[in-house]
């Protein structure tokens, strides 16, 4: 049975994508910062609730060390906890701001995979999604055509963008793994005040593709629900 973790569980994507995936047989582990959410997402889908605040190294070490107790490995995990930060004029921009923003969408991303990857290495076909965003492209942001063009989001875009050169990087450099982007879209979620113009279960289709491929399937992707992207 495929186990799989994913962070920021308790709604949203993630909370979709923990749905949809014990439906498809995976044993999930729903991963939040809020005990209370997470606990109630993990009972109404049939999953499990491990604690897990990406920006504390104790926490992300605390959960590994949870499953590592209960599971003894992981097959999947989905990097998904992400924030926006702020809208509109970049000139009203802190570096604590920028550090919060960054410390979850991608500095959480270092803390969570580095502490899984022993994890992993015990499965047969170990594979990491780390739920990216076409808002870091920058083709897409200068493409008048797309919804991406018309949104000012500077730290949110800026991590992203990391985040995809860091997926390339992690592909390159870890070869047991295989480990890909995805690129949900514009979904209603909260993060953008439900106006995305996607259901959620549209926003998940390619973060659920690339956790139920087979092995010897690609690294180094970049995912949405149409097919592979340009990392420009």
């Amino acid at each position: 049975m495929t186990i799989t973790f994913i962070t920021g569980a308790n709604k949203g994507l993630g909370r979709e994508t923990a749905r949809r995936l014990v439906e498809l047989g995976h044993t999930v582990l729903l991963g939040a910062r809020d005990r209370e959410r997470g606990e109630e997402a993990a009972a109404a889908l049939g999953a499990r609730f491990v604690p897990v605040d990406v920006t504390d190294d104790e926490s992300v070490a605390a959960a590994a060390a949870d499953v590592a107790g209960r599971e003894g490995r992981i097959d999947v995990l989905i990097n998904n906890a992400g924030v926006h930060g702020p809208f509109g004029d970049p000139g009203e921009l802190t570096g604590a701001g920028a550090l919060a923003v960054f410390q979850v969408n991608l500095i959480g991303v270092v803390r969570v995979t580095t502490a899984f990857l022993p994890l992993l290495r015990r499965s047969d076909d170990p594979a990491i999604i780390n739920v990216s965003s076409g808002m870091g492209s920058l083709a897409l942001t200068h493409d008048p055509a797309r919804p991406e063009s018309g949104v000012v989001a500077p730290l949110y875009t800026a991590s992203k963008a990391a985040l995809t050169m860091l997926t390339t990087q992690y592909a390159k450099g870890v070869k047991d793994v295989r480990i890909n982007a995805a690129d949900p879209g514009y979904t209603a979620t909260d993060l953008n005040g439900h106006s995305g113009f996607q259901t959620v279960t549209e926003g998940t289709d390619a973060i659920v593709a690339l956790a139920t491929e087979g092995p010897g399937a690609g690294t180094g992707r970049f995912v949405s629900r149409e097919g592979e992207m340009s990392w420009s």
